[in-house]
């Protein structure tokens, strides 16, 4: 699907407020209604649009510790990885996964939990037994300085 400026100018709205009317887009970005919900349809469709979604503030439901967890695994076997990202998307606490490359790790995971103790309970009964993991390496966030959901679309050739 080729995106033209109208639609590009709708994905930045619903990035920056997803619960925005049908109503308030179209008059944010000079369409009316029908053709404005029929763009939103067809990027839905094509996939463009994946989902939506309601963002929590952690610190106020006592999420209060961050961490980063570099994996290593001892077998690069496409079982093993399996086997870890099955059981990794199963934990609530991991917000984040990534099979990564030019590190020591294998995987970096993103883990927010309520403090240094739940943490250490969820590595010891959580990571370091799934079957391949050799090497845990953990980093704590001290503080945010961006966090958003929203991604860069100026790249986008528009007519």
């Amino acid at each position: 699907m080729h995106l033209d400026k109208l639609d590009t100018r709708i994905l930045k709205e619903l990035q920056h407020n997803g619960r925005i009317t049908n109503l308030e887009l179209a008059d944010k970005i000079g369409l009316s209604p029908t053709p404005c919900a029929r763009r939103v349809k067809q990027m839905e469709d094509a996939g463009i649009i994946d989902r939506s979604v309601t963002l929590l503030n952690a610190s106020k439901l006592d999420l209060k510790l961050t961490a980063l967890i570099q994996i290593s695994m001892d077998r690069h076997t496409p079982d093993r990885f399996e086997v870890f990202e099955a059981k990794v998307r199963g934990y609530p606490e991991v917000i984040e996964c990534l099979l990564i490359t030019g590190q020591t790790g294998d995987y970096q995971l993103k883990v927010m939990v309520p403090d240094m103790e739940y943490y250490q309970e969820f590595l010891l009964n959580k990571i370091t037994r799934i079957a391949g993991v050799t090497g845990v390496h953990s980093s704590f966030m001290l503080r945010e300085i961006i966090n958003t959901t929203e991604l860069p679309l100026g790249h986008i050739q528009s007519q």
